[in-house]
């Protein structure tokens, strides 16, 4: 029944190949080939390789009428696979998984498949912007472009294909723009976005604005709020301080942004500042300074909250897919092919996230045993049910 659940999601995909050619059934290809990822492949020979080993088994609940796909087969079956339209089943997918996503925090960022470019082919690397959900752990969507320099561009269309409905949208400064904010208003989402020198003007009137506040003795009158948190951990002390305020009509540019409700400074006592975050290690102490605009009320505790899970994305998803999936590795040069595999290393991330019967097993751990214990795969695939709310 676990495995049905993940072969439905791949009906609609349509069938590239020719009908004499199709020996092999695309859905079976496609959840083997899933399976193989979960359980440590990382290119078309590993995945044939686990298949072979576990035919028997697999067979079970797959077809497999020619048997187990050679890789030469299913690389040509991943080249052929549109990629936005494969893109559309997980994107079903990962939906279902999501599940109420009122509140939730989207965040958006790209990541450059390091290995992917072609010099034969004139191809530089991908660069692959994705919509992560933080606290569900899973990927809303992808967009691919063929440089770092049309990120904005993805993150653009990315607005335009993702459900983002009651959610809040993080973005670093590159999406600071103000047709951003405005497509993510419209699309029923608040922002929150980094402020930096991509915005000198802006981010000018917003320093003033703080700067005026602190300098002025009726400073308690003003409507700033503020909190401060301090963690200890790892031989690392931080404390973070987050003060916001809702005056925006004080900023010029505040009319052109559209749901612009809240600008984020660091305290008075540095100069500077947005949110500010103190580390000390080894007895150093070093700060770090943002500024951010938010279409959110002024809730310092929670906007802090949400600028450090706006990391989960780099901490969580681009890192994991880099150090336990090998993905900077990967020489498979192919578009469709590079699209199409990132697609399923996400989506074994997302499952494997998601399996929590003992919390302290980490990714890399979770995979070794998919490819020892069938029995746990399936534990891993009974996650594919909704989130709870």
């Amino acid at each position: 029944m676990k495995a049905a659940a993940l072969l439905a999601s791949f009906e609609d995909l349509p069938d590239p190949r020719v009908e004499r050619t199709r020996a092999h059934r695309l859905g079976d290809v496609l959840v083997l080939s899933v399976l193989a990822v979960i359980a440590g492949a990382d290119g078309w020979d590993d995945i044939e390789e686990w298949a072979e080993t576990r035919e028997h088994w697999l067979g079970t609940f797959l077809a497999l009428p020619a048997g187990i796909p050679s890789a030469d087969t299913i690389r040509r079956i991943f080249q052929a696979i549109d990629p936005k339209q494969f893109a559309q089943c997980f994107e079903r997918l990962v939906t279902h998984l999501a599940g109420h996503m009122p509140d939730q925090l989207v965040v958006m960022d790209g990541k450059t498949l390091r290995r992917t470019f072609s010099r034969e082919a004139g191809l530089g690397p991908l660069h692959v912007v994705s919509a992560w959900v933080a606290d569900r752990g899973v990927q809303l969507g992808q967009v691919v472009t063929d440089t770092k320099s049309n990120e904005l561009t993805a993150i653009r269309e990315l607005l335009d294909t993702v459900d983002v409905k009651g959610t809040v949208v993080s973005i670093d400064a590159l999406g600071c723009q103000r047709d951003v904010a405005e497509k993510i208003v419209e699309r029923g989402a608040d922002y929150l976005l980094a402020l930096k020198d991509n915005q000198p003007t802006l981010r000018q009137e917003v320093a003033a604005f703080f700067e005026h506040a602190r300098s002025d003795r009726t400073v308690d009158a003003k409507p700033v709020l503020s909190c401060e948190t301090v963690d200890k951990a790892h031989g690392r002390l931080e404390v973070r301080r987050v003060f916001c305020s809702e005056e925006v009509a004080w900023v010029g540019a505040s009319v052109q942004w559209k749901g612009l409700r809240t600008l984020v400074r660091r305290p008075w006592e540095v100069p500077g500042g947005g949110i500010e975050r103190e580390r000390t290690v080894g007895g150093k102490t070093s700060a770090e300074t943002a500024y951010y605009l938010t279409s959110l009320p002024a809730d310092p505790a929670r906007l802090g909250n949400l600028v450090r899970r706006h990391w989960s994305i780099e901490n969580e998803l681009h890192w994991v897919l880099d150090v336990t999936f090998d993905e900077d590795q990967s020489r498979i040069r192919d578009r469709n092919s590079a699209m199409n595999l990132t697609l399923l290393r996400k989506l074994a991330l997302s499952l494997l996230k998601r399996e929590q019967s003992d919390p302290r097993k980490s990714i890399a751990m979770k995979r070794r045993r998919v490819g020892w214990n069938n029995d746990y795969l399936f534990t891993v695939l009974g996650t594919l049910r909704p989130a709870s709310v």
